[in-house]
């Protein structure tokens, strides 16, 4: 069984994940609560399913862009576990998730979540016969940018915007995925490090760090 732990934004994601079956799933809106709700959430989805961290035999855990605190808490729990239990880590990119959420289509897929001061962190994906497909780096762009770029194309933007922002998509040429689709399914991010486990590759849990736009090369890349 895999545990999936995200914690890129205010948002917080766990799952539990067999290869089979999605056992739970939970996600909510901690805001600045990380450090005080994340392991009492990981016990409680263990007692709801009747599982313990024996149960467990690889973690999977965002990596960002993201929050800088916010993704040190999951992070550093995720690291500690894997290091403590002697189990693989496997991390994955916090906009791949967003991505391999959405049913594969024609055109682009614009991935945003917030980035603070009226900025986003940017993912723009491509559908290819093995899903969405990054096209280049991920970065940091402006609103206006964002808009300016998917109007030019034929394409579906999902991810956090706000009321007024929503708003002014109100555009032909580009499709707003609804708000339960561009939720980050921790589900789906269990599903990308189970694929990753499965091909025996992980991460060293000594050396993986979260993703900060401002000074990494995105690692969808």
């Amino acid at each position: 069984m895999l545990l999936a732990v995200d914690t890129s934004t205010a948002r917080v994601g766990l799952a539990l994940y067999d290869g089979v079956q999605v056992i739970a799933e939970c996600a909510w809106l901690s805001g600045r609560r990380h450090t005080v709700e994340l392991a009492p959430a990981i016990l409680d989805l263990f007692a709801r399913c009747g599982k313990t961290m024996d149960d467990v035999g690889a973690l999977g855990v965002a990596l960002g862009p993201g929050s800088f605190t916010s993704l040190r808490v999951g992070l550093a729990l995720a690291k500690g576990l894997a290091f403590s239990r002697h189990i693989p880590l496997i991390g994955i990119p916090t906009l791949d998730i967003l991505a391999h959420a959405q049913p594969v289509s024609r055109g682009l897929l614009f991935c945003a979540i917030q980035a603070g001061r009226g900025r986003f962190a940017l993912g723009v994906y491509k559908g290819s016969r093995k899903g969405w497909q990054a096209q280049g780096r991920a970065r940091v762009v402006t609103f206006q940018a964002l808009m300016e770029e998917a109007r030019q194309n034929p394409s579906q933007v999902c991810g956090e915007f706000l009321a007024e922002e929503v708003r002014e998509m109100n555009d032909r040429r580009i499709r707003l995925v609804p708000p339960w689709q561009s939720l980050r399914r921790p589900a789906v991010l269990a599903e990308l490090a189970w694929m990753r486990w499965q091909a025996k590759e992980a991460d060293d849990e000594a050396s993986l760090a979260p993703f900060y736009l401002h000074t990494e090369a995105s690692p969808s890349a």
